[in-house]
């Protein structure tokens, strides 16, 4: 695996001309060692999951959250039915406001668990180890290579249009935009090369995307995280070059 090349990530114009308000936030982090559990970490995902019981949201009601609702008509105009596959923020609010709580996982894993119950966002760690070059978040053309998470062995090909993040080797990292990670970018244990991904596309997701961005920041730094700093991709900004030279869509 090579852990040290640059690596681009853009948002692709056709998508960005059918869901013009899609946020895209990153954080690059070239080094870290991933542990099973870190006692901070499980402290900020039981709070979210504790707040989220309180609040005593039933399916309907998380379906009606502005950020989720938002989701919702975005995976419509792409061509997804929402109901059969949510976005990974509904997934993991439906299961925690009806009074479950999330496996512990790893400790980034956990982390971007609990940042998504609190801000209502998707967000994922990605593994990006084996990628180099460029990633973008496009619709499919259908010949991309997906291997599931968890079942690698049992390669898909995304359907024609289909939202995904793919590299320049043909292979698609994601299913339904975030509705399904692949098992190449799964976080495991050890010493990893990671993106962070936070995704918003309603009215005034920039700056929820940013919020979430500052909260993921300070925990990786306290998890002794080699980071860089938070970047945000829109229409004004569509593309970053990461494990770089920092880029003027920076948050400060």
């Amino acid at each position: 695996m090579d852990r040290t090349g640059t690596l681009d990530v853009s948002i692709d114009d056709g998508l960005l001309a059918l869901v013009p308000g899609y946020v895209l936030g990153l954080i690059a982090v070239p080094a870290v060692e991933v542990v099973k559990g870190a006692e901070a970490v499980d402290a900020l995902l039981t709070d979210a999951e504790d707040e989220l019981h309180r609040a005593r949201l039933g399916k309907s009601d998380v379906s009606a959250l502005p950020a989720i609702d938002a989701w919702r008509e975005a995976y419509r105009t792409v061509g997804a039915n929402p109901n059969r596959f949510p976005c990974a923020a509904e997934s993991l609010l439906r299961r925690v406001a009806k009074g479950d709580r999330l496996p512990r996982i790893n400790s980034l894993v956990d982390l971007c668990n609990g940042v998504s119950l609190g801000s209502r966002l998707p967000v994922a760690s990605c593994d990006v180890g084996d990628i180099t070059g460029e990633l973008a978040v496009r619709r499919a053309h259908g010949d991309e290579r997906y291997l599931p998470l968890g079942a690698p062995e049992a390669a898909e090909h995304p359907e024609p249009g289909e939202v995904v993040y793919a590299d320049g080797l043909g292979r698609a990292h994601s299913r339904r935009w975030n509705w399904r990670q692949s098992d190449v970018i799964k976080t495991d244990v050890g010493h990893r090369r990671l993106v962070i991904t936070v995704e918003a596309v309603h009215e005034g997701g920039r700056e929820d995307v940013e919020r979430a961005l500052t909260r993921l920041a300070g925990a990786l730094d306290g998890l002794g995280a080699e980071r860089r700093q938070p970047l945000v991709l829109d229409a004004s900004v569509p593309r970053a070059e990461l494990f770089a030279a920092e880029s003027a869509a920076s948050v400060n």
